[in-house]
C-alpha cells in the first residue's frame, strides 16, 4: 500500500506542479514562458543525461569490482538480479560521513555508490537494505521523475529572474509588482511541491527496497544509524543540489521554515512506515 499510495501522490503532485505552471504562465504570457522553459529544459535534461558522471566526479568516487571489493559487488549483483536489473557500476566514495546514493539516466546507465563511512558502520543486513533501497530508485526511474520536477521548478526560477531584470506581466495594464510577487510565490510553491515529490519517492524506494531485501528490518536499522551519524559527521559535498540523491539528507538538524523544503521525510516516519508495512 505504501508504494501505491505514494505513486498516486507523486502523479498528483506532478499534475499540481504543471497546473501551477499553467496558472502563472497565463498571467506572464507566452514569450517569457518559452524562454524560461527552454533554458530550464536544456539545463535540467543535460544534467539528467550526464547525472551519473557528474555525481561520481563530484563525490570523488572510485569504481570497484570483485577483485577490490568482492563482498560489496557480489551483494549488489545478487540484489540487481533479484530486481531484474542490469548490473550497475559500483563505487566507493572516500567520505567518513556514512551515506549512499544511486544515479544514472536509466537502468542501463546506472551506478550505485556508498561512502567509506557507511561500509565501516553498517552490518551486512543493514548494507543490503541500503543497497536495495538504491536499486529501487533505479528500477522506479526516480532520476527522471526528479528531473521533470526540477525542470518545472526551474522555469519558475527563470521567470522570477526575468521579472527582476525585465519587468512584469505582458498583459496590458498589468501591475509589475503584483506580477513579480505572483511569480515568486509560484516559485516557492513549485519548490515545496518538488520537495514533496522527492519525499514521496523516498517512501516508495523504502517499501520496494524492503521487499527486494526480503525484510524491512535491515533498512530500518540502517536509516536510524545513518540519520544519527549524519547529524554529527558533515558530508563534504560541494554541490548541495545533490542532497536529494542520498539515502539520508546530509546536513540534518535544520529546523524552522527550511524543513519544509527538505528532500527526505523525517527518518522516524520512514522507519515507522517500514516496520508497519504502510
Amino acid at each position: 500500500m505504501t508504494a501505491f499510495y505514494n505513486n498516486i501522490k507523486t502523479a498528483a503532485l506532478l499534475a499540481l506542479l504543471f497546473g501551477l505552471l499553467v496558472w502563472v504562465g497565463s498571467f506572464w504570457g507566452t514569450s517569457g514562458m518559452i524562454v524560461g522553459g527552454t533554458i530550464a529544459v536544456i539545463m535540467n535534461f543535460s544534467a539528467w543525461f550526464f547525472s551519473d558522471k557528474i555525481a561520481i566526479a563530484t563525490m570523488r568516487c572510485q569504481q570497484v569490482d570483485e577483485r577490490t571489493a568482492p563482498d560489496l559487488v557480489q551483494m549488489v549483483a545478487r540484489l540487481a538480479q533479484r530486481a531484474g536489473l542490469p548490473m550497475p557500476r559500483v563505487y566507493v566514495c572516500p567520505h567518513q560521513a556514512p551515506n549512499a546514493f544511486a544515479t544514472g539516466r536509466n537502468p542501463r546507465h546506472a551506478a550505485v555508490a556508498v561512502t567509506a563511512g557507511a561500509l565501516q558502520l553498517l552490518r551486512p543486513e543493514e548494507l543490503e537494505g541500503v543497497l536495495a533501497h538504491e536499486l529501487a530508485h533505479i528500477k522506479n526511474r526516480d532520476t527522471l521523475t526528479s528531473t521533470i520536477a526540477a525542470t518545472i521548478a526551474g522555469i519558475f526560477s527563470m521567470l522570477a529572474q526575468f521579472s527582476i531584470f525585465f519587468g512584469g506581466s505582458n498583459r496590458e495594464g498589468g501591475n509589475p509588482l503584483a506580477m513579480l510577487g505572483m511569480v515568486f510565490l509560484g516559485a516557492i510553491g513549485a519548490a515545496l511541491i518538488k520537495a514533496m515529490i522527492s519525499r514521496s519517492r523516498e517512501y516508495v524506494a523504502d517499501a520496494d527496497g524492503a521487499d527486494l531485501a526480503g525484510s524491512p528490518h535491515g533498512l530500518a536499522s540502517a536509516l536510524q544509524k545513518l540519520d544519527a551519524y549524519a547529524k554529527r559527521i558533515p558530508l563534504h559535498n560541494p554541490n548541495p543540489a545533490m542532497d536529494s540523491l542520498f539515502i539520508v539528507e546530509p546536513f540534518l538538524g535544520i529546523e524552522s521554515l527550511t524543513r519544509m523544503f527538505a528532500t527526505h521525510p523525517p527518518t522516524e516516519k520512514r522507519v515507522r512506515a517500514l516496520l508497519n508495512g504502510r
